[in-house]
């Protein structure tokens, strides 16, 4: 039997973007079928006292969120993860971190139009990617980021991991993750992090 996965993601966050490809080594060892949704670090932390560093991220990550949101609306569900992984691929493991690169090329390998890039700077989306963000949000709490994970319906935040793991350590995780999740009473394993993403 499929289990039912629901994925919400920023598409600037570095461990986001690690567990993302843990899903995905897991999907394609498992019968998973996995739902892809945006979420947004600046609108989760929109009242929320960070540094001027932090503050100083949330314009950039709020247009690939944008970017995301209006490609699910005009284009279809379908194009959420190949846009995701273009993205994604350039951000993290390509190390770039100026959208005005990042966006045409993976508007360009997702098959859209260059004038699409202009999405990433209206908010004509924001009321569907806002919704999208709570909609995962709020079944885990305030006090998380991303990503955030349902599996048959259970949600949690993370999990937070560097390198992500393939083959049988992967389904070994997996399991392991949806064996403490789906305890009701379970709310919080967590340990400081020891390194940054290791992208592979």
């Amino acid at each position: 039997m499929s289990d039912s996965v629901e994925f919400w993601f920023d598409p600037s966050c570095p461990w986001a973007w690690m567990t993302s490809r843990w899903v995905d080594e897991v999907a394609a060892l498992r019968d998973l079928t996995v739902t892809w949704n945006v979420m947004s670090l600046a609108v989760l932390n929109e009242n929320v006292e960070v540094s001027e560093e932090y503050k100083a991220f949330f314009p950039r990550a709020l247009k690939y969120t944008r970017l995301v949101a209006a490609a699910a609306e005009l284009h279809g569900r379908q194009i959420v993860k190949p846009l995701y992984d273009a993205l994604g691929t350039r951000i993290h493991p390509g190390g770039n971190s100026n959208p005005d690169e990042v966006i045409p090329a993976a508007l360009a390998e997702v098959g859209l139009p260059a004038e699409f890039a202009a999405w990433a700077d209206s908010d004509a989306h924001d009321s569907q990617m806002r919704a999208s963000h709570f909609e995962g949000i709020n079944r885990v709490g305030q006090d998380v980021g991303t990503p955030v994970i349902a599996v048959n319906g259970v949600a949690f935040f993370g999990p937070v991991i560097s390198p992500a793991p393939k083959g049988e350590q992967a389904l070994a995780l997996w399991d392991g993750v949806v064996a403490v999740a789906s305890y009701d009473g379970f709310f919080e394993i967590k340990r400081s992090r020891t390194r940054d993403p290791i992208f592979d």
